[in-house]
């Protein structure tokens, strides 16, 4: 059965550094909006944060689209974004029905060090509102919700 890692935490918590680093994850298919707005943004010649906003809707259908491929495919599939909420999750579930599902948890790191994570981002800035609003609302999840195993990033 093919499985999904649903990555779990708030920007500039390691998720996109940490999938680099799996040699096991090769032939897994990775989803991610980012992924599209960056690349977006390259082709126009601006930042991401510039073309956030306008281009986001297009962003999420096109990742849907990787993601059905994938599936059709029966490829794993590691889901790159925040995934801070359990509703998040359960649309993740959703697409994928037939699949196994991982939690991969990174932890939150202090408000000094995640500053200084967000501000080595040139053209992505994220509001701090916004990730203090991840923070606080941040919600574990648990084999509960569906998941086969919740691992912790290390």
């Amino acid at each position: 059965m093919p499985r999904c890692y649903q990555l779990v935490g708030v920007p500039a918590s390691g998720k996109s550094t940490w999938v680099k680093n799996q040699e096991w994850a090769v032939d897994c298919v990775i989803v991610s909006t980012d992924e599209f707005v960056e690349n977006y943004a390259r082709e126009v010649g601006s930042t991401y944060s510039a073309v956030f906003e306008e281009y986001m809707p297009t962003a999420v259908r096109l990742m849907a689209d990787k993601v059905v491929e994938a599936r059709e495919a029966g490829k794993d599939i590691i889901w790159d974004q925040t995934s801070t909420t359990e509703k998040s999750r359960v649309r993740k579930f959703n697409m994928l029905p037939d699949y196994e599902h991982i939690a991969v948890v990174f932890n939150t790191p202090d408000r000094a060090e995640l500053d200084v994570r967000l501000s080595g981002r040139p053209g992505k800035h994220i509001p701090k509102r916004v990730v203090d609003s991840m923070i606080e609302g941040f919600e574990m999840p648990s084999t509960s919700e569906g998941f086969i195993q919740v691992w912790f990033a290390q």
